[in-house]
């Protein structure tokens, strides 16, 4: 087998160690060094002196990030790898054979990279994934308190579209400081809900114990503290976006896709698409396309896999919002799709043909064009008139078409 890097090696990852492997043509060494900044930093001068080319290393946990940031300041190729594509033969395994294994696959070049992108990037989706976490955990907060009013006999939620909105919270923390009288409480509507204050007054009259007054008034001190986490980690990722001002303004054009999720999309996949050989690859690599799993001739299960975790829920998100809008490309594919495949295909096929736009938006840097709602009608004419004339005939009636005048 060709020999693709002379000089390699390869690192089993674990929580408090990392066994290295050095393969070179006289032969292979190995050794263990602990997870500690000063351990590692004794592994990157043995891998200097070695003369080391290429290391790779399995992308266990997160077990690999402190092993990375060490490594990727030498003048060397940097691999993490899936652990599933280095899965050695099943026998005895210890973690010597596992490192023997890493090196001896980089060494004959059978070992594909991970995509990890740089320092700055890495730190962005830090935050980005963090404000999602923040904006979660309110949520939860959120419905904690939807929760606790359902158990006094508050049904606030049954006439405000918003619990959390203007009124909602003039209303949850005058209850939260002892007022339950529902005509007072009522007065306290605001804009639209001023119409329903005689529903509002109904919905408020509950049996609210001291306890769950107590209860209100930190879940409501809990969502402004979230609130206010949220608009700092924001705010610093729009200053760290601000390079990515025009991409995000292009992406924002697609129907479905906000400001917010603009910022998700391109702190995982980036701008620079030529890491991703076709639109194809990134949409495999985001896991929103069927899977592929054939044998015999017989078709097995499509499933699209697990994916990016972070990615796919934002472009699911977004294709649910994009499949809403009447008069679009998206609509109508969902509208198409969902009639013979169910509604879940049918969104993971939206979010399919939304990154396919961001992809092309980044790689060309053009604007966002959608192909109309109409547009599957264009492809064929003829078998929509032909399908249309049918049902018309099967309901009795005789169907001749002449075209209008241009």
């Amino acid at each position: 087998m060709q020999v693709v890097h002379e000089r390699c090696s390869g690192l089993d990852v674990h929580k408090k160690t990392v066994v290295a492997c050095v393969r070179t043509d006289q032969g292979q060494q190995t050794r263990t060094y602990g997870t500690v900044t000063r351990e590692l930093l004794r592994l990157c001068d043995w891998l200097q002196q070695e003369r080391v080319s290429a290391v790779a290393m399995e992308s266990t946990g997160i077990y690999w990030k402190p092993v990375f940031n060490l490594l990727e300041s030498l003048d060397v190729e940097l691999l993490v790898v899936n652990a599933q594509h280095i899965k050695a033969v099943p026998g005895r395994k210890t973690d010597v054979k596992d490192a023997e294994w890493i090196a001896d696959l980089l060494r004959h070049g059978l070992l594909k990279a991970s995509f990890i992108p740089d320092r700055g990037q890495r730190e962005l989706r830090e935050l980005v994934r963090y404000r999602r976490t923040l904006i979660d955990e309110r949520s939860d907060v959120v419905r904690r308190i939807q929760k606790m009013l359902e158990g006094a006999n508050i049904k606030l939620g049954d006439v405000a579209s918003d619990v959390m909105g203007v009124s909602g919270r003039a209303i949850l923390w005058t209850l939260a400081e002892g007022q339950s009288e529902p005509d007072q409480l009522s007065q306290l509507a605001k804009t639209s809900l001023r119409r329903k204050r005689a529903e509002l007054g109904l919905a408020l009259e509950g049996s609210m114990g001291a306890h769950q007054r107590s209860m209100l008034g930190r879940q409501l001190r809990h969502v402004e503290f979230l609130e206010d986490q949220i608009k700092e980690v924001s705010e610093e990722v729009e200053e760290r976006m601000r390079p990515f001002q025009a991409a995000i303004e292009r992406i924002d054009e697609i129907p479905g896709l906000g400001r917010r999720s603009a910022e998700a999309i391109l702190a995982e996949i980036g701008v620079d698409m030529s890491r991703f050989p076709s639109a194809k690859h990134l949409c495999s690599w985001a896991r929103v396309c069927p899977g592929t799993n054939e044998s015999a001739g017989k078709r097995r299960s499509g499933a699209t896999g697990k994916g990016n975790p972070w990615l796919r829920p934002a472009l699911v998100e977004a294709a649910w919002s994009a499949s809403n809008q009447k008069g679009t490309y998206y609509h109508a594919l969902y509208r198409r799709l969902a009639a013979r495949r169910g509604p879940k295909r049918a969104i993971v096929a939206v979010a399919h043909a939304l990154l396919t736009a961001v992809y092309y938006i980044l790689r060309d840097g053009v604007v966002h064009r959608d192909l109309g709602a109409d547009h599957f009608d264009r492809l064929d004419r003829e078998a929509v008139v032909r399908r249309n004339v049918r049902r018309l005939e099967k309901l009795g009636y005789h169907v001749s078409l002449q075209p209008m005048a241009s």
